[in-house]
Parts: C-alpha cells; sequence; structure tokens
C-alpha cells in the first residue's frame, strides 16, 4: 500500500519534520510505501487565485500545480496529514493546499443541491502537535471545534474515511522521545487503525 504524508512547516529542523520523518519510519517498517508531501520546501503556493475561481466555475482546467497534488493523493492509498496547530487550526500553508487542491468535480460534486463525496477509497490520518496541554484542549472543547471543522468539514464532506484523528500535546518540551514514538506507531498502523474504514 502506499502512504503520502503531507506536512506544512517551515523549519526543517522542526518537530512536526521529525514527526513526519517518523510516521514514513513506520509505514515502511510495516511495509508500505511512502511519499513525502514537503509543501513549504517545494514552494506549494497556497493562494486561492483567479485560476481556481475559474476552474471552480468550470470556465477553465484546474492549474498544473493542483493537477500534480491530485496525482500524489490519487496514488495513495492513505493521507497523513502533519500540522502543528496554529490558532486552533492548521497552519495557511495547509489549508491552502486543501483549498485549490480538494477542488469541485474532483474531492466531492454537486447536483441538483446535492453533494456528493469523491474520495470514500481515501483513508485519511491527521496528526496535529500542539503547544499547549490537554487541559486546555479539552477546557475550552479546541479538540471539539477542530475535529468538526477538519474531520468533518472537510473529509467527511468529500466522501474520505477519517480513520484517525491525534492530537500531541505540550509539544514545547525539549524531549520529543514520547512524540516520535507514538507517530512511528501512526505510520506503522496506518492500514490497521480506524477498522471502521472500507478496505483501501
Amino acid at each position: 500500500m502506499h502512504v503520502l504524508i503531507v506536512l506544512a512547516h517551515p523549519a526543517a529542523d522542526s518537530l512536526t519534520h521529525a514527526v513526519a520523518a517518523q510516521v514514513g519510519e513506520g509505514a515502511r517498517a510495516a511495509g508500505h510505501s511512502v511519499e513525502l508531501a514537503d509543501l513549504a520546501a517545494e514552494g506549494f503556493d497556497p493562494r486561492y487565485g483567479q485560476a481556481d475561481h475559474d476552474a471552480y466555475r468550470g470556465r477553465a482546467p484546474l492549474p498544473a500545480d493542483v493537477l500534480a497534488e491530485q496525482a500524489r493523493i490519487e496514488r495513495a492509498d492513505a493521507v497523513v496529514l502533519v500540522y502543528p496547530v496554529y490558532w486552533w487550526s492548521m497552519p495557511a500553508l495547509l489549508k491552502g493546499w486543501i483549498d485549490r487542491t480538494f477542488a469541485n468535480g474532483w474531492a466531492y460534486a454537486t447536483q441538483d443541491g446535492r453533494v456528493t463525496g469523491r474520495l470514500q477509497r481515501l483513508r485519511v490520518h491527521l496528526l496535529g502537535l500542539g503547544g499547549a496541554d490537554e487541559r486546555t484542549y479539552l477546557k475550552h472543547a479546541y479538540d471539539v471545534a477542530m475535529k468538526t471543522q477538519i474531520d468533518h468539514g472537510i473529509f467527511d464532506y468529500c466522501g474520505a474515511c477519517v480513520a484517525g484523528s491525534t492530537f500531541r500535546f505540550d509539544t514545547e518540551d525539549r524531549d520529543a522521545t514520547a512524540h516520535l514514538a507514538a507517530a512511528f506507531e501512526l505510520g506503522r498502523g496506518v492500514f490497521v487503525e480506524g477498522a471502521h474504514c472500507a478496505a483501501a
């Protein structure tokens, strides 16, 4: 099986990069192939511009960079998003990747006022790295709000199966051992967790 790991962080020496690498190592240890989409390093443009809008309206084809990202997803049996939590959401770079890539007619279709998700075959794992502690998330229901926005509002809408949605808390600690170990296990079990997902 093939896993696409998408990460959004500008610093190559960040915990986000280290965690994404460990997810990949875990997936390889389980016998899967891995592709890494490092959006910052690759210079992906997250801005939803006129060309994207014209494609949405059916007046023009999708931009070439969007087609390339869609092809990456189409090659994958599972997608793992690894990202730091910024202002109780994902970074703008990753959100822009979704805004542009999960396009009308590809990720979902609308007809007669009804929406049909087109990514039913896709298994998704979300791994958010938060600097705050778990108590803060629970006290203010940030975890619930983020899952509503991201898990349901994006991936359920597109018909994809969210096989795992995880937060790692207190990531500002100097010792990242537990976070890296958890990332490796996520990668190793990327096709095991979330038994409610249909077989890919």
